[in-house]
């Protein structure tokens, strides 16, 4: 099982509250993480860029937080 797949099979709510409170650097992390198991290299960047950048730090915090709320899991830029 992939790492990606364990954070993925957490109950919804879990997801959700630890986006509300983490969700910059679970963003950032999970997009890293995802790149070592596809080797997605615009994933591996945008990674990076939400963890170092208080901006796409921000944004992806937003965007995580959407996603995780209507579709259940990390989609955008984390392929």
């Amino acid at each position: 099982m992939k790492i990606t797949e364990t954070y993925e099979n957490l109950p919804k709510i879990v997801k959700i509250l630890l986006q509300i409170f983490l969700g910059g650097a679970i963003g950032g992390i999970y997009r890293i993480i995802r790149f070592l198991e596809t080797k997605n290299i615009v994933t591996l960047v945008v990674g990076i860029l939400c963890l170092v950048t208080g901006v796409g730090n921000f944004v992806a915090w937003i965007v995580d937080l959407v996603t995780e709320i209507t579709k259940n899991r990390i989609t955008v830029l984390a392929a």
